[in-house]
């Protein structure tokens, strides 16, 4: 508990803290059985404990019980008991969060949200669907597969899409299609207090940024000359409350139903490996393919120490040397010129010639290595623990930035290889430590906190990606400042008066 302290990672409660802060009122869990029946609820320790964390390294702080609700109805029955008797509520998704976002600090009430996982209200025409929490990433696209279309966001988790919005997740193809935050077109939340909101109003889209349609030889999506008379292209009524939602980390109400913006399919895909010299020539060729325009889908920078530890672990042969992965989509004859296009700037840089990977295969073994990268840096020093660092910084600041980070880590003598979506400013440190050893604790701890203050001073954030959680609270108070903070408050305050939504994240 102590190490734990030190990280700044730690809650109020230890592996072995059962107790909330205020006991349940007596009879609370048969009113729970009686909502949801008593198959769906649990408040067995293993399964109180299995709820208590996520991935990351925060203290396990398990909540007082469990529930599987099955309909929206029933979210906002249990929700409206919770409310009346003053009882802190949790939502789960699928646990693959890294900022301990599920950790119940003050016991209460976890909402395993898994059970309601309908796809409903597929529309190709208008490039939408509608989901439920259980449905995840993956699920979804197999769902997909076959109409031309897929939804692109792709943290590396088979995440749920519902706690994607939640955490404002991101990924390796957000250079291209973007975060969470404008593929998320309307959220029905159920709130503290039992009430149902849609954000962008029921059946409704928030904004719409491009219709498309079906064209040419081989049948392809193209840009429309005309709107989608059933969907609305933008919107000006009131407050964005769909974005308000999106990234609030489960402290504001419940995520039932996400729907989201759907993309086409590309009609062609090519992916390569290109190595470097040093880090800053491979992130200076970053920020030069970005500049000159190419239309890369996903752009991911490794370090040496990473591609090492990737290539051991994947059995994939790279040499050891900073490298870039890119990736392009669009039109075969488009292609071409996108592929030349990189190469040149490549080679200005110092990096080694391409080679495409043009089939399925061949992609997916490279992609499945970049996703695998979180086990093969924890392979560096087994029986050690693993911790992710989340800040992104303009990209004309990223290379002076990742230069600087790789010299801390190096000085700190911290294991801590680097990746990340540099396509758009954002990279991880994956620190790599013994946590029985408080010498190096305080080292890890003093660099993380370096590197939020270094991003913060780029112009950038703390948190590209994972969210605030519990560890990431101090340097969001340094990136909004005071005012900031103020109104973050206000609004908690307004919609969650009593404070029973995920307390104590992110504020």
């Amino acid at each position: 508990m102590a190490l734990r302290r030190v990280l700044g990672l730690g809650g109020t409660l230890g592996r072995r803290s059962y107790c909330s802060k205020q006991p349940l009122p007596p009879d609370f869990v048969e009113a729970l059985r009686a909502v949801v029946g008593g198959p769906n609820v649990s408040t067995a320790t293993a399964v109180r404990e299995q709820h208590g964390h996520d991935e990351s390294m925060h203290d396990c702080a398990p909540p007082d019980a469990v529930v599987w609700p099955q309909a929206v109805e029933q979210v906002q029955e249990l929700a409206a008991l919770c409310h009346r008797c003053r009882v802190p509520m949790v939502p789960f998704g699928t646990g693959t969060g890294l900022e301990g976002g599920v950790n119940a600090v003050q016991g209460g009430i976890c909402f395993n949200l898994s059970r309601m996982d309908a796809i409903t209200e597929l529309s190709l025409e208008d490039f939408s669907v509608m989901v439920e929490p259980g449905v995840t990433r993956k699920a979804l696209n197999n769902y997909l597969r076959g109409t031309g279309l897929w939804f692109p966001v792709d943290p590396g988790a088979d995440a749920s899409l519902c706690g994607m919005a939640a955490t404002g997740a991101s990924g390796t193809n957000a250079v291209r299609y973007g975060t969470m935050r404008p593929n998320v077109l309307n959220l029905r939340v159920v709130l503290p207090d039992g009430r149902l909101l849609h954000t962008a109003g029921p059946g409704r889209q928030a904004r719409w940024a491009l219709w498309w349609r079906r064209a040419g030889r081989g049948n392809r999506w193209v840009p429309a000359s005309t709107h989608s008379p059933s969907s609305c292209r933008k919107r000006a009524a009131g407050y964005d409350l769909t974005s308000l939602f999106v990234g609030s980390e489960g402290t504001l109400g419940f995520l039932t139903q996400a729907t989201l913006r759907l993309h086409p399919m590309p009609e062609a895909v090519a992916v390569t490996t290109a190595t470097f010299p040093s880090v800053r020539a491979a992130v200076a060729c970053t920020v030069q393919v970005l500049q000159a325009a190419v239309p890369v889908a996903r752009i991911e920078f490794l370090d040496e120490v990473m591609v090492d530890a990737c290539s051991r672990f994947s059995k994939v042969e790279l040499r050891a040397a900073a490298t870039l992965l890119l990736e392009l989509h669009g039109s075969r004859h488009g292609l071409l010129e996108q592929q030349q296009q990189a190469e040149e700037i490549v080679q200005l840089n110092g990096g080694s010639s391409l080679a495409w990977a043009m089939e399925p295969e061949e992609r997916e073994q490279l992609w499945a290595m970049r996703h695998n990268a979180w086990y093969a840096a924890l392979a560096l020093r087994p029986g050690c623990q693993g911790y992710s660092t989340d800040v992104c910084v303009p990209i004309s600041r990223l290379p002076d930035v990742v230069v600087e980070t790789k010299q801390d880590l190096q000085d700190s003598g911290i294991t801590g290889p680097m990746v990340g979506h540099v396509g758009d400013g954002n990279f991880h440190c994956i620190i790599v430590f013994n946590t029985q050893d408080p010498a190096e604790a305080h080292r890890v701890h003093a660099f993380t906190e370096r590197l939020g203050r270094r991003a913060l001073a780029a112009g950038g954030t703390c948190t590209g990606e994972h969210g605030v959680g519990l560890g990431k609270r101090a340097l969001l108070r340094e990136e909004l400042g005071q005012e900031g903070l103020d109104t973050l408050r206000s609004i908690k305050a307004a919609l969650d008066p009593l404070n029973l939504m995920n307390p104590g994240k992110v504020l």
